[in-house]
């Protein structure tokens, strides 16, 4: 049993996995150590991560890619639609309001979500593991982005799920890249903690968080993002320059031409790396379009002046972060730089003037997240043996909770979990309730949210509340935020007070919505204090003698009230069994496919190797007959595989390959028995001479019997050979090893 850590980047995927002497990062099958987030359709099975890329040039409008970017939003919104117009498949909007994609495959058009396709990335990474360590993967640890919603964290857990993953956590970026850095430092001042800015620039995001280090310990104090501005903004900036430029020049229009798009795009991408080690970077493509080659041309100083506001908004979410946390640049001890988009040198000049101080680079950019993830897999799972470390983040967002769509409690806007809470965290809230009753989790404050986030999250459905007659029980509901910063009602308890066989509450002070009992959970331990539910349902005694004994024979009910959740646009059970169920078969036919390529390799490979032999190795052993027969055979294999043989089923390949052995294996068997008999002639002679050796310690009787079965043996052996030696090599033996292995057997008896 083994657990990966999973780093899920919008272009690109890294798996990292925990072993005796380390975190190692595991190689795909081009021996690389990232994997593309590419998911391709061709015409009879998926192309997934490195091949995807490789298809996606044939099959542009059958590629998904940005899933990351993507997954968990709503259709409808200005900035999706933004975004899908750059992606050449096709959309629609989902009955939930998500996002429907829409490819051909086996000459049908199929729909999927965004989870489904997130669903076979996850897969192809669950596979690239296993392959990798022979043996099953199941349990994982998955970065996020930290400002992932609630719906968009499920919807990681859902692909996951589909996959055959067991998530032991969802981890922000930024989070396990703290992690990484914190765990293997020893040199932290005993005379405070050590603040230290990480700063994560991926493809298409930044995100800021601020860490305290003490020893053996690591907090969060605060996350801060910009979720539309990334590596890929900057390319963009690029790739429009030059569209422009050979608009004019060459008389080209790139924008029509999705090939033509996909090939500038990547070419700027290689451009602005060129650029961050140069000083100037010329760009060339042939044939870009209507069989034009194009040149273009770019000095350092012109793309930092094209991308001047993307620089300045680099800042932004740095001088938040140090905001939230409550700290000036000068108490940063370090800032870390991270992330595939972290390269260019007028970043680190932007980062340098907020935090006071030049950024280092000590930490991998583009795998630090993955070996993060995977030391927190380490540390959640029984099977390692990690030191003590303990790690506390932060939740990015306000969450409240609205009673029958009315805030809870007073003057807190209904926020039970507010921003900067550990995660997890528990939070008890104890109501006064005669019947079922809804809490919805809601966003309080929509301003921290990145743009055309929903402030909705669920809706529980407490109840049905039995056995309270009219008269308003008292409800203790336990609410988690879970390590995957995920928030749910974990259960309900009716709790009543009994005398006898009759209910006695006494009279309940005015706080008749709710009380909530102060709770948090950190490194997995619950606390929860009893203080405020008891101070505010205090039962009035009476005077009267029969009061004390109504006290002495009072008992206490605990009934489990059933919980039901609706998630505003997240998958039901159904949903999610039939995406398993889709899963499955796609991956049969995936199967299916390889196996079929696999068998016309092998069809194609035998034939040339068969041709070669057939006139060197094996020809003293073939007739001119044979030889002439299989000679033809091979070549109309071949030409059928190069014609209509090209896509056939693996069947009509193996079908070929049987019919060809028929005609082969005579021969082969020929070549192959006559150094088999050989050896076996050698064994048979050497177990005579050992019997003979040894019989003489044997009583007479014995002794002639094992000297005459020796004498017939050789005697067989010798005849036999005899007539095979006057035979031609081109027939078949009348002495077989495996006769000669038969005699040997019997006389060893």
């Amino acid at each position: 049993m083994s657990v990966v850590g999973f780093d899920i980047g919008n272009e690109n995927c890294v798996i990292a996995v925990v072993k005796q002497r380390g975190i190692d990062v595991l190689l795909n099958d081009e021996s690389k150590r990232e994997t593309p987030a590419v998911v391709c359709f061709g015409e009879k099975q998926r192309f997934l991560g490195s091949a995807g890329a490789a298809s996606a040039v044939m099959n542009p409008k059958s590629t998904v890619s940005q899933v990351k970017r993507l997954i968990g939003t709503k259709f409808s919104e200005p900035d999706i639609q933004n975004e899908l117009k750059l992606f050449p498949f096709e959309t629609s909007e989902a009955p939930d309001g998500g996002i429907l994609i829409h490819l051909k495959y086996l000459g049908e058009t199929h729909t999927f979500t965004l989870v489904q396709i997130m669903a076979m990335l996850f897969a192809h990474l669950r596979e690239l593991a296993e392959k990798n360590l022979e043996i099953l993967v199941s349990d994982c640890v998955i970065g996020i982005p930290s400002y992932f919603s609630d719906l968009q964290r499920r919807a990681y857990l859902d692909a996951a799920s589909i996959a055959g993953l067991k998530p032991l956590r969802l981890m922000h970026d930024c989070t396990a890249t703290a992690l990484s850095y914190g765990i293997y430092k020893m040199d932290y001042s005993a005379s405070g903690p050590t603040y230290v800015a990480f700063v994560d620039i991926g493809q298409c995001d930044t995100q800021v968080s601020i860490a305290s280090f003490e020893s053996g310990h690591m907090k969060i104090l605060s996350h801060s993002f910009d979720s539309n501005l990334g590596g890929r903004d900057f390319d963009e900036v690029l790739f429009h320059h030059f569209a422009e430029k050979f608009k004019e020049q060459y008389g080209i229009d790139v924008y029509s031409n999705v090939k033509a798009c996909i090939r500038l795009r990547t070419a700027c991408e290689k451009l602005k790396k060129v650029l961050s080690a140069n000083p100037e970077a010329p760009l060339n493509i042939e044939c870009l379009m209507d069989e034009k080659d194009v040149k273009g041309f770019i000095k350092r100083e012109e793309f930092e002046k094209l991308t001047s506001r993307l620089l300045e908004r680099i800042v932004l979410p740095c001088s938040k972060a140090l905001a939230d946390a409550g700290l000036s640049a000068d108490k940063i001890h370090s800032v870390e730089l991270v992330g595939s988009g972290s390269r260019i040198p007028a970043i680190t000049r932007s980062l340098a003037s907020v935090f006071k101080r030049e950024p280092r680079r000590s930490l991998n950019a583009s795998e630090c997240v993955a070996r993060g993830c995977a030391l927190q897999g380490a540390m959640l799972s029984p099977v390692f043996r990690v030191r003590e470390y303990e790690v506390q983040d932060s939740l990015p967002f306000s969450i409240g909770l609205l009673l029958d769509e009315s805030p809870i409690g007073t003057g807190t806007n209904g926020i039970l979990f507010p921003k900067g809470q550990p995660i997890p965290s528990i939070k008890v809230l104890t109501f006064q309730r005669s019947s079922s009753f809804k809490l919805e989790a809601f966003y309080a404050n929509p301003y921290e949210l990145p743009p055309a986030t929903s402030p909705k999250i669920s809706c529980f459905t407490i109840g049905p509340i039995q056995g309270t007659c009219s008269e308003k029980a008292r409800v203790k509901v336990k609410v988690h935020l879970n390590l995957h910063g995920i928030v749910r009602v974990e259960s309900a308890t009716l709790i009543d007070d009994h005398v006898g066989n009759s209910v006695s509450r006494g009279e309940v002070h005015s706080m008749d919505a709710m009380d909530v009992d102060g709770a948090s959970v950190s490194g997995g331990s619950e606390r929860v204090a009893n203080g405020v539910e008891d101070s505010a349902s205090i039962q009035t005694e009476s005077s009267h003698p029969s009061a004390k004994a109504t006290k002495e024979e009072k008992s206490t009910r605990r009934l489990e009230i059933p919980v039901s959740e609706n998630i505003y646009g997240g998958m039901t059970k159904v949903e999610l069994s039939e995406a398993q169920e889709k899963e499955l078969q796609l991956a049969q036919q995936d199967r299916t496919m390889e196996e079929t390529k696999n068998k016309k390799n092998a069809l194609e490979s035998y034939v040339y190797e068969m041709r070669n032999k057939l006139f060197s190795t094996y020809r003293s052993f073939a007739s001119d007959q044979e030889r002439e027969g299989i000679s033809r055979s091979l070549q109309q294999t071949e030409e059928w595989l190069y014609d209509e043989g090209d896509d056939e089923t693996e069947s009509a390949y193996t079908s070929k390959m049987e019919d060809l052995k028929k005609l082969v294996d005579p021969i082969e068997n020929r070549y192959k028995d006559e150094d088999a008999r050989t050896e076996a002639t050698r064994d048979l002679l050497k177990c005579i001479v050992d019997y003979r050796t040894a019989v003489d310690s044997l009583p007479p009787k014995d002794k002639e019997l094992i000297v005459n079965e020796c004498t017939k043996a050789e005697q067989w052996l010798r005849e036999k050979t005899q007539e095979q030696d006057s035979l031609p090599r081109n027939i078949d033996p009348v002495l077989w090893s495996s006769d000669i292995k038969s005699k040997t057997d019997e006389l060893n008896l």
